[in-house]
């Protein structure tokens, strides 16, 4: 316990200077602004600004990067709420129920709990890295090539049984990210695979630029080709502090989807996405009354928007101590990490722990920034959800192509992008999911050198992965996790919890 406290003084230490608590803020004021805005997530706005945080020391990039991500699950209910827009995927469930509070008058209401939830989850969702942190840091240490290896293959397994949409494509997307991973020098030989000649691939594909490329300019894309309409909830935002009777209704989907998000977060694939429409769920099969549901149930809004906020920021939970990212934007954050010379996982915490309890104590102070940021500022926020898109999205490509031309000086790395911004939009429109794509190819490097170094001690016999338990197990977890999505009654129920009436 006196390690606990004496860690966390250390990370306040760290978190606490001006230059951190400056770009604490704006990493939540931008991620509330991605949050409010439609047409941009959280995962295109990391990647874009990537190429901000190059000049910036390594524990104040990943503050930053880190409040832009829980901002925009925080800030996301805006636009759900007093639009009936999600800012991005995760919001998607509050508007169901946010929507309809706004257009009987309680908008503020609704606002207001959905910030209260968001504050409290992500306070506990802290607590909760800091708890486990130390237990999986030690568990992590004793892993080697062979668990490693098959700790990544569950992972991508869980990604299958978690994303949207059919198992196939899922797994589809995962193996071409793994593909790609390999293009470039061959880890072992040095030579080039997959290249086809070309020098400007001689060094493999760039996580930067796969996110503004899949995400950015594919979003934008995206929104080009739907008719501009956006309609503010009109009248008075009314008052933002829920009232007693409201608070009573809250505090039980409050508790449990702050525990569900909490949970779901950790997991590999959509879990920080699954939360909210899994709390959804849950509070709609509790209440006494189902049909309230969709009708303006305040639990539909703070139930959901916990879960949205614990499951951000659990998250960063086995990127931190394992150096597995669990979804997307996790993937990306291992990109900044690589770019500032940090190896992720548990030696992070042994090696650097200013920056691990650093980045921690951050969420804390980011978490009451987003409560200041969000609830006296909702005017402003209504009046930017008003700005055209199409002024947005000039400036979105403008800025994608200066950042990616910013990594290695290189005209062909903006060509790269738009042929991966093409092919986004494509995946897109045949209901292609590309997160998981994202995911593999991080996960896809990470596994190659792990297998290599796990048959090299083994001497090229493949029974080592079976011969020690804790690969052993972990593998038959992969496989029970990709049989429990191909059975039809379990990939129904799956894509159920995605869909509400």
């Amino acid at each position: 316990m006196f390690d606990f406290f004496s860690n966390l003084a250390v990370g306040l230490g760290v978190a606490v200077t001006p230059t951190n608590l400056a770009l604490c803020f704006v990493g939540c004021l931008l991620g509330t602004l991605v949050g409010v805005l439609p047409g941009v997530g959280p995962i295109a706005t990391i990647a874009i600004l990537l190429p901000i945080t190059f000049g910036l020391e390594p524990v104040s990039a990943l503050i930053m990067l880190s409040g832009i991500y829980y901002g925009a699950q925080y800030g996301g209910s805006t636009s759900s709420i007093l639009l009936n827009i999600p800012g991005e995927s995760s919001a998607v469930v509050t508007a169901l129920d946010g929507h309809q509070m706004a257009r009987k008058g309680q908008a503020g209401i609704a606002l207001g709990i959905s910030a209260i939830g968001s504050f409290f989850a992500g306070t506990v969702a802290t607590v909760v890295i800091a708890a486990l942190a130390g237990p999986l840091t030690e568990v992590a240490l004793v892993f080697g090539p062979a668990e490693y290896f098959s700790l990544m293959v569950m992972g991508l397994s869980f990604a299958v049984l978690l994303a949207r949409g059919s198992v196939i494509k899922a797994i589809a997307m995962i193996l071409v990210g793994v593909l790609l991973s390999t293009i470039g020098p061959d880890l072992t030989t040095g030579q080039n695979r997959m290249t086809f000649g070309f020098d400007w691939l001689a060094d493999g594909l760039d996580v930067a630029v796969i996110g503004m490329g899949l995400f950015g300019i594919a979003e934008v894309f995206r929104n080009l080709e739907n008719v501009e309409h956006r309609e503010v909830v009109k009248g008075v935002i009314g008052r933002l502090l829920p009232g007693r009777d409201e608070l009573k209704q809250s505090v039980k989907p409050i508790l449990r989807g702050t525990i569900l998000g909490g949970i779901l977060g950790i997991l590999p694939g959509n879990g920080a996405v699954l939360g909210p429409f899994a709390s959804y769920t849950l509070e709609k099969r509790l209440a006494r009354d189902p049909s309230r549901f969709g009708r303006g149930a305040i639990e539909g809004v703070a139930g959901p928007e916990s879960a949205n906020n614990a499951g951000a920021q659990t998250s960063f939970i086995p990127l931190l101590t394992l150096g597995i990212p669990p979804n997307a934007v996790m993937a990306l954050m291992v990109g900044a990490m690589t770019l500032h010379g940090i190896v992720p996982g548990p030696q992070v915490m042994t090696k650097m722990p200013d920056l691990f309890w650093g980045l921690v104590a951050s969420m804390w102070i980011g978490n009451l920034m987003l409560l200041v940021i969000n609830l006296p500022l909702i005017g402003i926020w209504v009046k930017l959800l008003q700005v055209p898109y199409r002024l947005m999205f000039v400036g979105i490509m403008i800025f994608c192509c200066i950042g990616v031309y910013s990594l290695n000086r290189d005209p062909a790395d903006v060509i790269i992008l738009m042929v991966l911004a093409l092919a986004g939009y494509t995946l897109v429109k045949f209901e292609f999911e590309p997160a998981p794509l994202t995911l593999g190819f991080v996960l896809g490097k990470m596994m190659e050198e792990n297998l290599r170094q796990a048959l090299i001690i083994s001497r090229g016999s493949a029974m080592t992965f079976i011969e020690r338990p804790v690969s052993v197990g972990l593998l038959v977890v992969a496989v029970l996790m990709l049989c429990l999505a191909i059975l039809p009654k379990i990939r129904n129920g799956r894509d159920a919890v995605f869909v509400e009436d």
